[in-house]
C-alpha cells in the first residue's frame, strides 16, 4: 500500500513518515516541496498526490480551526474516496468546534477512519513558533494562565502510525494529551530546571500579540489567525485530561519533564 503523509515534513509528519519508511512501507510525502507536489491551496496538486495512494495521514495546515480548512478537508476528503482510498486518519485540534466539523467529513467518508484529537504540542517550545521565546527567557502569549494537557508529538507519531497500519483502530477517535495539566507558568518553570536558565510566561494583549508576529516576519492573515485562535481556545476548556495514548498503544503517554530534560540543548544560547 502507498501511504500520503500531508504536512510530511512538519512536527507530525516527518516523524509519521520516518516510522513508516523505517518499516520499509511506501511513503508519498505531501508537501509543496515533494514530488508530486502538495499545497493545500491549490487543490490541482491534490489528484496527482492521491495517485495509487490507499491510506492518508490528513493534517490540515495551518489549522483545521481557521476559515476555509472545513471545505478543504471536505473536497479533499471526496477525491481520496473517490480515487481509492480505504483508510483515513486525521490530525484533529481539541476544543476546537470547526475541527470537530472536520472529523465528522471524515467520519461520513465511507473509508475506514481514525481521529486522533490532540492538545498543545510540547515540540512548539522546541520546533515551532514558541522556540524563539524560550530562547529569550520569555514565553508570550495573548490568552490567561491556564492549564492545558501537553501531549509529546512523538506520541501523536506512534498513534498515527498504528492507525495508518494495523487492524483495531478504524472508528476510533483517540484523544491525546500528556499526563498532567500545566499553566504556562509551570511549564516556563520547568523549561528553567531543565536549562538552568530563567525562562518565565508573560501574557500579553490580542493586539500585542499580533503586532509581534507581525514584525517576526509572519503574514498579516496568518498572525490575525494565530491570535484569534489562541484567545478562543486558550480559556481552560481543555483542562482535562484524555487516556488516548494508552488506549492506542497500551503504554503511557510521556511526561513533560522528561521531554524537557530531553531538549534542553535545543534552548541553549
Amino acid at each position: 500500500m502507498m501511504i500520503l503523509v500531508l504536512g510530511g515534513t512538519g512536527k507530525t509528519g516527518r516523524r509519521i513518515a520516518d516510522r513508516l519508511t523505517a518499516r520499509h512501507l511506501p511513503v508519498r510525502i505531501g508537501s509543496r516541496s515533494a514530488v508530486p507536489a502538495f499545497a493545500w491551496d491549490d487543490r490541482t496538486t491534490w489528484g496527482p498526490a492521491l495517485d495509487g495512494v490507499t491510506a492518508v495521514y490528513l493534517s490540515y495546515y495551518p489549522d483545521l480551526a481557521l476559515p476555509g480548512a472545513y471545505d478543504d478537508v471536505k473536497a479533499f476528503t471526496e477525491l481520496a474516496v473517490r480515487t481509492g482510498v480505504r483508510r483515513l486518519v486525521l490530525l484533529s485540534g481539541r476544543g476546537e468546534p470547526e475541527a470537530q466539523a472536520s472529523e465528522v467529513t471524515v467520519a461520513e467518508s465511507g473509508a475506514e477512519w481514525t481521529v486522533v484529537r490532540c492538545s498543545w504540542f510540547m515540540q512548539n517550545l522546541s520546533e515551532g513558533f514558541l522556540h524563539g521565546q524560550v530562547l529569550g527567557g520569555v514565553i508570550a502569549l495573548p490568552g490567561p494562565d491556564v492549564a492545558e494537557p501537553f501531549v509529546d508529538v512523538d506520541d501523536i507519531a506512534d498513534v498515527a502510525v498504528a492507525a495508518l497500519t494495523e487492524e483495531g483502530h478504524a472508528g476510533r477517535l483517540y484523544e491525546l494529551t500528556g499526563p498532567r495539566l500545566l499553566t504556562f507558568a509551570q511549564v516556563a518553570a520547568e523549561l528553567s530546571e531543565a536549562t538552568g536558565r530563567q525562562i518565565v510566561f508573560q501574557q500579553m494583549t490580542p493586539e500585542a500579540y499580533r503586532a509581534a508576529a507581525v514584525a517576526e516576519g509572519l503574514p498579516e492573515d496568518e498572525a490575525a489567525g494565530l491570535t484569534e485562535m489562541f484567545t478562543g481556545i486558550i480559556d481552560g476548556r481543555n483542562a482535562y485530561l484524555a487516556d488516548g495514548v494508552h488506549e492506542a498503544l497500551g503504554r503511557p503517554a510521556r511526561d513533560f519533564a522528561d521531554y524537557a530534560r530531553a531538549n534542553a540543548k535545543e534552548w541553549t544560547i
